[in-house]
């Protein structure tokens, strides 16, 4: 409380004034008391609003209508004057400090105890004003009264009657929007229609800032345009949520405001709290003398203006303005926005001017950005693509190794059967397992695997141990793969730096596979088979220092148990369909043990969707699994890979077989495949992206990479590489980097930092899963009866083609706008 000045009145209606309580953009509050010495807080509005008669119209109704508001957890309305010449209204005055000032400043963080106490006590003060026919439209933490004993909410009302001044009034020549930001729902960011549900999501906020004492989006660390974009189209950071609350807290900040539950839902699932004392006594003792200091406090004779010609009473130095001021410059820890009430002052923060979205900058100014991310990428890349060249020098020199370890045809089945069952049913474990211990952790286990694995298979003394090696290999590259896709994920959030980070990513995931040809191709020529695993062993102690150096991780998830039945089902039903397609081409696809093997996996994978929506501790949050955006991604994903597993080996083949291009001519044939993913991913996508939405970019790829597939299969027998297969080679390569990139920008899009790994590792399971059915086709082709390798190879890409195509078509089912453009208005 501040003493009184000159200029204030000394009675508003029938309170005397005795101090002041704030000041802000919307009006002044002073505390007062009546005649029996009954004290309040007086709320008065400003006089450039007072004198907008919309406003007065607007705030009349809405004093009226909260005057009907009840219930123990509300500040009731005692007295108004709305056609005064300075509109007022008087509320119950809570004597207490606000949320914002007891967890940034006096306690910290409440305990789950007291949180969920504040959670059924706020639905139920919800349930209050909701009946009364309000909506809050601005519940955050200075809006929340702590008392002995409860908390109480204020100020309901008042931001709906500032609507009225949005459309054609004084507040319309500068964009402004009611709230605050680091509360405020997604529909209210896109200026939609607001409804009950709006306010159960800042519940949600206010929940997550209570328990952590942080805001959920980070509001404080970027401009107020990234900030907005994150609420309308991100998934919070629900790090440091106690356990108990966390699948109501992530149910309330649900995208989609049906999804949310109502204030009468959330009370029921809060029930039977608060029987003792709500908070810890450190802090009910503050609270006790807060009161006390209340009571003794009297008016001091009235401070004089300062006056600036008087230098005793000279005012203090106004703030140094920029001339170009930042977007958004937070200054309290709780609300993120500038000038703002404090506590049981009421009115909130002023309006917040939101005029049209400025661009992104450099990605480098994006503030709030480990600045080692870019770092992160390149040893994350290099990780990949170690994955790649292992698998491709595995394949280059089994002749020679099976042939000196002599390893029977069923050997070298199981083995290769036990590397795609070991990477494909790992993937998700490994990422929810890197969510939990450190997707940094989990690349180093993966990388000293894959050197383990390395060293296993250049020392095999027989073919038990090379199938082991194999098996070890699928393993370890399912914890770098997803590990990998999620340390992008977790550290590029700001669109343009998605763009080129995933550009980047695709470059190695899938332009990489054309680029290890050579270097794996040359290592089985120049040098003997256990010579080259040593090699790869080395490089992966290589990058495995690069990552222990350079690489930072970003926020875990905390508490909860393992879901060890989730990974035994998810890897089962992955282990099962790797056993149906590796079988598929040997005994042909009507084969019953075929049919009913893929129909299991099938029914397993199903079960463990379902089972991870009705368990607390799943491996994939709900959001993961509701966001339509990812499904459509994930599933364009696997048809593509489908498409693309067939694409290189049959080209390679076509190379080797029919132009009589030696193993190292082949590999270097395919560069340009490699150059024109790159020229799609890293020089047309951060640039079109943006701007035209990545929807715009990934069905055009798609069918670009369909057409050149259709060239390659049509033009195969020109004696001319230059005339016959190159041009299909190019269009296929810059289709795919034209559509990749957003499509893994769009799979991974939304992900919290603490379900990145998770996100990324359903992800590359659906990749996976197209890998895999792609090379069963492939294996199907070659093991037809005719020896002519054109009978095969058109076949081949026609069906490649197909996959592209219907790719294309699902990919439709995405709604991603653009990224940049920020929130709708």
């Amino acid at each position: 409380m501040d003493q009184l000045i000159t200029q204030d009145p000394t009675h508003i209606g029938p309170y005397r004034l005795i101090a002041r309580l704030g000041a802000g953009g919307m009006g002044l509050v002073y505390l007062g008391r009546s005649e029996a010495g009954r004290t309040v807080a007086v709320k008065v509005v400003q006089a450039e609003h007072a004198a907008h008669p919309e406003f007065r119209r607007r705030f009349a109704r809405e004093v009226a209508a909260a005057r009907r508001v009840g219930g123990a957890w509300t500040a009731d309305v005692l007295d108004a004057d709305t056609d005064a010449a300075v509109p007022w209204v008087a509320t119950q005055y809570i004597p207490g400090p606000d949320l914002t000032t007891v967890v940034a400043k006096d306690f910290g963080p409440l305990p789950e105890s007291s949180v969920r106490v504040l959670a059924h006590r706020l639905a139920e003060a919800l349930t209050a004003v909701h009946g009364a026919g309000l909506i809050h439209r601005d519940l955050k933490p200075s809006n929340v009264l702590v008392t002995v004993d409860g908390p109480r909410v204020i100020d309901f009302g008042i931001a709906r009657a500032m609507d009225s001044l949005t459309s054609d009034s004084l507040l319309t020549h500068t964009g402004m929007l009611i709230g605050s930001p680091g509360f405020m729902s997604p529909e209210q960011v896109r200026g939609l229609e607001l409804t009950p549900a709006s306010d159960v999501f800042c519940l949600g906020a206010v929940l997550v800032y209570a328990a952590t004492g942080r805001l959920l989006f980070g509001a404080g660390t970027t401009g107020l345009n990234a900030h907005l974009f994150r609420i309308a189209e991100e998934e919070p950071d629900l790090t440091g949520v106690p356990e108990g609350l966390l699948p109501l807290v992530r149910e309330c900040l649900h995208k989609d405001p049906s999804q949310r539950p109502t204030p009468a839902s959330v009370m029921e699932r809060t029930a039977g709290t608060g029987a003792g004392e709500w908070l810890p006594g450190t802090v009910l003792a503050q609270l006790g003398r807060h009161a006390a200091q209340l009571l003794d406090f009297a008016p001091e004779t009235r401070v004089p203006a300062a006056q600036p010609q008087v230098p005793a009473q000279a005012p203090a130095p106004r703030p140094q303005v920029p001339a170009r001021p930042p977007a958004y410059t937070p200054t309290t820890p709780a609300d993120g926005v500038p000038q703002g009430f404090g506590p049981a002052q009421g009115f909130g923060p002023p309006p917040v001017p939101v005029g049209p979205p400025a661009p992104y900058g450099p990605a480098d100014d994006v503030p709030g950005r480990h600045p080692q991310r870019w770092k992160v990428l390149t040893w994350a890349a290099l990780a990949q693509l170690l994955v790649l060249l292992t698998w491709a020098v595995s394949n280059a020199a089994q002749n020679e190794q099976f042939h000196d370890l002599d390893i029977s045809s069923s050997y070298l089945d199981w083995g290769y059967y036990a590397q795609v069952a070991a990477f494909g049913g790992l993937l998700i474990a490994a990422g929810h397992l890197a969510d939990r211990i450190g997707r940094k952790p989990m690349l180093l286990t993966g990388l000293a695997s894959m050197a383990a694995a390395a060293v296993l298979d250049a020392l095999a003394p027989s073919a038990i141990a090379v199938a082991v090696s194999l098996g070890l290999q699928g393993a370890a590259a399912a914890l770098i793969s997803a590990a990998a896709l999620g340390l992008v994920a977790a550290h590029f959030t700001e669109a343009r730096e998605r763009a080129r980070a995933f550009g980047v990513y695709v470059l190695v995931a899938i332009g990489g596979e054309a680029f290890v040809l050579l270097p794996s191709d040359a290592l089985a020529e120049a040098v003997t088979w256990r010579i080259s695993f040593f090699l790869i062993a080395i490089l992966a102690l290589v990058v495995l220092a690069g990552v222990a150096a350079r690489v930072h991780d970003l926020p875990l998830r905390r508490g909860g148990r393992f879901d060890l039945p989730g990974v035994l089902l998810a890897a089962t039903a992955m282990a099962v369909l790797a056993y149906g397609l590796r079988k598929g081409p040997d005994l042909g696809w009507g084969d019953p043990t075929v049919l009913t093997t893929l129909g299991g996996g099938v029914v397993l994978l199903v079960v463990f969707l379902w089972a991870q929506t009705r368990t607390s501790a799943a491996l994939l949050p709900p959001y993961v699994l509701r966001d339509r955006d990812r499904i459509a991604a994930v599933c364009t994903l696997l048809l593509a890979g489908f498409a693309m597993n067939t694409l290189v080996p049959a080209v390679n083949t076509y190379l080797r077989s029919l132009l009589g291009l030696s193993a190292l001519g082949a590999g270097a044939a395919l560069i340009p495949l490699a150059g024109a993913v790159a020229v799609g991913a890293l020089m047309v996508v951060p640039q079109l992206h943006l701007r035209a939405g990545p929807r715009a970019l990934i069905a055009p790829g798609l069918l670009l990479a369909a057409l050149g597939l259709f060239l390659l299969r049509a033009f195969p027998a020109v004696d001319s590489y230059a005339l016959g297969l190159l041009p299909g080679l190019l269009l296929a390569g810059f289709g795919l980097g034209l559509a990749l990139a957003p499509l893994f920008t769009t799979a991974t899009r939304g992900l919290a930092a603490q379900d990145a790994g998770g996100g990324a590792g359903a992800v590359l399971t659906g990749q996976q899963l197209g890998f895999a059915a792609g090379s069963s086709m492939l294996t199907t082709f070659f093991m037809s009866d005719t020896d002519e390798l054109t009978h095969v190879y058109g076949p081949a890409l026609a069906w490649s083609a197909s996959g592209m195509l219907l790719a294309a078509l699902v990919s439709l089912l995405i709604t991603a706008r653009d990224e940049a453009a920020g929130p709708r208005r």
